[in-house]
């Protein structure tokens, strides 16, 4: 298989061998990697943000931190750590549209290619499984797996027919571009010098050669044969701006690509100026319903119903992606632990410090400034019948 026939295949078009001449060529390869970059910055944002969730375990309601705990969020198998695991896991979720997970040896894989059966009635089968080029020579049912799906249809190659039409602009204008910064010129060649025996050997020398060394260099000197004038043209058919329509071009298929995976563009474009909102949206959009959908799989898989009645369970804290400023926060967190909201150290594992051990830090407490309705009149009440215990008039204080 040639390169040329190879890319058009990893673009989703024909598999057979092709004619393309190379403006074309490389205008496929410019679409090819201003997408597969756009996607995978999108896949690395998600994977990263994943990466930096707590997965919570629960036996019988009870928060506890043992080998399910230390599986997810430290070391799910011998060669991965959680950060990469969960990469991997990611990456394949949103390129295939779906990721298998198998346990084997008690270390959790993410497995690299497979071969699903499906059934309506009974569990899918799940075949050639192979994680890191070794093949598991059994077939694995749908309760012995995680098993992920995104969407319903495929989203990436959606986003592939989307982005056809811009491939070809994004070429264009990069040919286009470095046309209008090459230089022009006219050679006359008088009928004495076409009428020489070697008219066609010097001819293709000159132009392969000297003109070829003479534009590719910075400082050059062009030698030329008797009966050869080159004048060299003035006129210039570029603007200052010409780059920057490129990268317009490219930005667009940033911002196509955010908002097919629910991803703010100004979070995918790099821009950090006023992106608070674009976090939330995205932590809102994107993040939580992702960890919503693999917190559901890991519960279902790894703990059953009988467990999860009981509150044996496993829960993926989102609320760890952003950075918290400490002094930022430190007038909302009076507010929690004032109100009675949260203990002491409640707010210190949000915010990323270890609790304290010690029986008051677990405690909730509230100001008196705090009080229901019903005590509120209550105390109203008996401050009226004081005052007029004392003889003072309501008209008089008024």
């Amino acid at each position: 298989m040639s390169i040329r026939t190879w890319l058009i295949d990893r673009l989703g078009g024909s598999t057979q061998e092709v004619e393309i001449d190379s403006t074309e060529f490389f205008g496929l390869a410019a679409e090819y990697y201003v997408r597969n970059l756009a996607f995978q910055s999108a896949i690395n944002l998600i994977a990263n943000s994943v990466s930096k969730c707590e997965f919570k375990t629960y036996f019988k309601g009870k928060e506890v931190k043992e080998r399910e705990y230390y599986l997810f969020n430290i070391e799910p198998n011998k060669n991965q750590n959680s950060s990469a695991f969960i990469h991997k896991w990611i990456s394949k979720l949103y390129e295939n549209n779906e990721c298998l997970i198998i346990e084997s040896n008690g270390q959790l894989l993410v497995a690299d290619t497979f071969y699903k059966k499906e059934y309506a009635l009974f569990d899918y089968q799940f075949t050639g499984v192979t994680v890191d080029k070794f093949e598991f020579n059994k077939s694995f049912t749908m309760s012995e797996v995680m098993y992920f799906q995104l969407n319903n249809r495929d989203i990436r190659t959606l986003i592939n027919g989307m982005y056809e039409s811009y491939g070809k602009l994004i070429a264009y204008a990069q040919s286009s571009y470095n046309k209008s910064r090459g230089e022009k010129g006219i050679l006359n060649i008088s009928s004495m010098a076409q009428g020489k025996p070697d008219f066609l050997t010097t001819f293709e020398k000159l132009m392969n050669e000297r003109f070829k060394n003479y534009f590719l260099a910075e400082n050059a000197v062009l030698p030329l044969f008797e009966g050869y004038a080159y004048t060299k043209s003035d006129a210039k058919t570029y603007s200052n701006e010409g780059s920057r329509d490129i990268k317009a071009l490219i930005d667009d298929v940033y911002d196509l690509t955010g908002r097919a995976l629910n991803i703010p563009p100004v979070l995918l474009r790099g821009d950090i100026a006023s992106n608070k909102d674009a976090v939330d949206n995205m932590l809102t959009f994107c993040v939580d319903p992702l960890c919503d959908m693999l917190q559901e799989e890991i519960i279902r898989k790894r703990c059953g119903y009988a467990d999860f009645v009981q509150g044996t369970m496993v829960k993926i804290d989102t609320k760890t992606i952003k950075h918290i400023d400490l002094l930022g926060v430190a007038t909302s967190v009076d507010k929690l632990i004032s109100s009675g909201c949260f203990t002491i150290n409640d707010i210190r594992k949000t915010v990323g410090e270890e609790p304290i051990n010690e029986p008051w830090a677990n405690q909730n407490f509230m100001t008196k400034n705090y009080a229901t309705v019903e005590e509120l009149l209550n105390e109203v009440e008996r401050g009226d019948t004081v005052e007029k215990n004392m003889g003072i008039e309501t008209s008089s204080r008024t």
